[in-house]
């Protein structure tokens, strides 16, 4: 008997490990042989933890689960209280474009032969026999564009490395996810980690760089330990190594581990951290991909973007640009939360527009309120108030309705949320996260708090410096962080006026 159960993060804060000791108990107790796989999660969160037991059929899913449904597991399957069906049939799978998350939950994360059953290196040796140069043509030719922030083309940032002069180039793949609502990279690196790995060495082919380094942060403990050991396990392969698959080509990798700073995230504060620097950003020139950790060409890209590379390089440039709308090629990996009935994470081609996300996909709020608004690209993303649910998911509509979609996460707010609240989150957490290299961002921030603070004790004189602070920042700011801070603030000032409605009855 197989029995698949997550060893996500998330899972396991639902109670995963203790479902896992339920599930061995009751089997030795009845004297039944059972594999017990710790996989990734499917992305359904709001039925973890999610059981899965592989039949002649399929593999069929039961969750939530608690400890005291494990024994029927034994007994007969269909009559099980919390049977689904078979996990691919499931809605929320069947509605999806897997490509990047397609092993996810499917896979024995550390298992180098699963990964090769279900396409695992095909992309890497297809790479290893064309040259470096068509390698970061093929990846600009697929429209991939950095899955982690303001979506710059991938394969530009590759060529700029590719072209460079340097005695060692790297690879840093920025997996500080700090943003709230954000949770693919790690659902990534604890339930399929060696996509990530084949994305980096693919990656170090193409601009010659031997060198990888994953940053992440302390708060992922699970998804750590499942990447060094996979690391190891692709170094035992000769996947990494000083002849990766035997080839001429050297690229090794290594994980390290940040503080869990929120400016880490920027690409120029990460590199001084992963140098043991203060994590605080860098002005720019020289870019990154010219002088970068220890100050040699590196290409910086997120999680998702490395993890989509191995599909692009097996399946062709023409087979991933195929998906999406306009210059939004691909697919992306919306991750939905906050006030929500459905939440978790849901692979798509970009173009559905955002009330198609909200309302169908994520099933409207837990609450059963109406839905107010939505917060797209984390906790410095714009509010989108439903009149605007029409916008197509895309890099450039968003943007055409000053919002970004960042790292696609969706934090949805019923009508009872108070937006100059959200606003002042906005503002405090800046200042809380500054790393103080920036004037507008350092001082703008807390002066921002205290404005907002007198907006919302009815001062009328308050409410034009709003604007006037979010001008400053964002044109005045060095990274997102002072950025895009303006982002939720002035959003939530320009959609949602009533909420802002004492200071403007008493200016009135």
């Amino acid at each position: 008997m197989k029995i698949y159960l997550p060893l996500d993060s998330a899972a396991v804060a639902l109670g995963a490990d203790d479902i896992a000791e339920a599930i061995t108990a009751e089997a030795q107790k009845r004297g039944v042989a059972i594999t017990l796989i710790r996989n990734g999660s499917r992305g359904m969160v709001w039925l973890e933890p999610m059981a899965e037991v592989a039949t002649e059929d399929g593999r069929l899913a039961f969750g939530p689960m608690t400890p005291e449904d494990v024994p029927a597991l034994f007994d007969d399957l269909a009559a099980h209280p919390k049977a689904l069906g078979l996990t691919e049939e499931l809605d929320w799978m069947k509605r999806q474009t897997r490509l990047t998350f397609a092993r996810c939950g499917v896979v024995d994360p550390t298992s180098l032969h699963d990964y090769e059953l279900h396409h695992g290196l095909k992309g890497l040796k297809r790479a290893l026999g064309m040259t470096p140069a068509a390698i970061v043509q093929e990846v600009t030719d697929s429209g991939l564009r950095g899955r982690g922030g303001a979506g710059f083309p991938t394969g530009i940032k590759w060529k700029t490395v590719h072209d460079a002069r340097a005695s060692q180039k790297y690879i840093v793949c920025n997996a500080d996810e700090g943003d709230s609502a954000t949770f693919a990279d790690r659902m990534l690196m604890e339930g399929d980690p060696f996509t990530l790995i084949e994305g980096m060495a693919i990656a170090g082919i193409a601009v010659g760089a031997t060198k990888g380094y994953i940053y992440t942060r302390s708060e992922y403990p699970i998804a750590i330990t499942q990447m060094q050991k996979a690391i190891e396990v692709a170094r035992a392969a000769g996947i990494l190594g000083p002849r990766v698959l035997g080839s001429d080509h050297a690229f090794d990798m290594e994980v390290r581990v940040g503080a869990g700073a929120y400016v880490c995230g920027e690409e120029t504060s990460l590199l001084n951290s992963l140098e043991g620097k203060r994590g605080v950003v860098r002005a720019k020139p020289p870019l990154p991909a010219l002088q970068g950790f220890m100050g040699k060409p590196t290409v910086v890209n997120n999680v998702i973007s490395l993890a989509s590379v191995p599909v692009i390089m097996d399946r062709g440039a023409a087979f991933y640009k195929n998906f999406g709308m306009g210059r939004s090629h691909g697919t992306m990996a919306l991750q939905i939360a906050g006030n929500v009935k459905f939440g978790g994470l849901f692979e798509t081609a970009f173009g559905l527009s955002l009330g198609e996300i909200v309302n169908e996909i994520a099933g409207g709020t837990a609450s059963g309120r109406p839905v107010k608004a939505v917060q797209v690209g984390g906790p410095l993303g714009a509010w989108f108030p439903t009149s605007l649910f029409d916008t197509p998911f895309t890099y450039e509509d968003f943007a055409a309705k000053d919002g970004l979609i960042g790292h696609a996460g969706l934090t949805i707010a019923d009508d009872s949320t108070d937006m100059l609240k959200m606003a002042r989150f906005a503002m405090e957490f800046c200042a809380i996260e500054s790393c103080g290299k920036c004037t507008p961002c350092r001082i703008g921030a807390v002066r921002g708090v205290e404005t907002l603070d007198r907006v919302a004790a009815g001062d009328p004189s308050a409410l034009p410096l709003v604007a006037d602070l979010c001008n400053t920042m964002k044109s005045g700011s060095l990274c997102a962080l002072g950025g895009f801070t303006p982002y939720p603030v002035m959003s939530a000032l320009t959609h949602f006026p009533d909420d802002f409605a004492t200071a403007k009855a008493a200016a009135e």
